[in-house]
């Protein structure tokens, strides 16, 4: 396929979540109002979280393109110099969540990150679906749940609270830092 005109490149191929969003953070700020940003990245789960990103950014994603594993994701800059990234204003940390589930409250724990993420570890009993998957998979939850969104780092989570908080879920916290610093109970599917 031909390539399509960018302004900026950024390479981010072999890079894992969060490194490909940090760096796209990064290169937007750099670019000026209108200008189209071509990512390139390895990461499967990059799709989901550049788009969801661009949207809670309040720039315009545009689509991927993947050519020989390579996911190449269009963005251009919003012309919205007061636009501010959205964060989910309900969060509470690791050890909060973990007294949670030591108690057994009546909660829902959602990971939201990739199968193959959840598959070597996760918190038992928690309900996988990546964030990609999300907005097809609503009906799986219940909007009056407790429900307490887990990813990696924060970043995933935070855009899937966000997403669902505008479906009607009124009982949504994201859970910082996540996984990447999860000192409790872990469960995997792997053996």
């Amino acid at each position: 396929m031909e390539s399509l005109k960018t302004d900026f490149l950024l390479d981010a191929k072999g890079l894992a979540c969060p490194m490909p969003i940090v760096r796209t953070k990064k290169a937007m700020n750099d670019l000026q109002a209108g200008q189209v940003l071509e990512v390139q990245a390895t990461d499967k789960g990059s799709k989901a979280d550049i788009q969801a990103w661009a949207n809670s950014a309040g720039h315009h994603y545009l689509g991927t393109i993947e050519e020989d594993n390579v996911l190449k994701h269009y963005l251009r800059k919003s012309s919205n110099d007061d636009s501010i990234e959205r964060k989910h204003l309900n969060v509470t940390s690791n050890e909060a969540l973990e007294k949670k589930l030591d108690t057994n409250e009546n909660i829902v724990v959602l990971d939201v990150r990739e199968e193959a993420e959840y598959a070597f570890n996760h918190i038992p009993n928690a309900v996988s679906i990546p964030l990609g998957e999300l907005e097809l998979r609503l009906n799986e939850l219940k909007a009056d749940d407790e429900i307490y969104v887990v990813c990696r780092t924060g970043n995933r989570s935070d855009l899937a609270a966000q997403k669902l908080a505008e479906k009607g879920f009124d009982n949504v916290i994201n859970v910082v830092p996540g996984m990447s610093a999860w000192t409790g109970k872990l469960d995997s599917l792997i053996k």
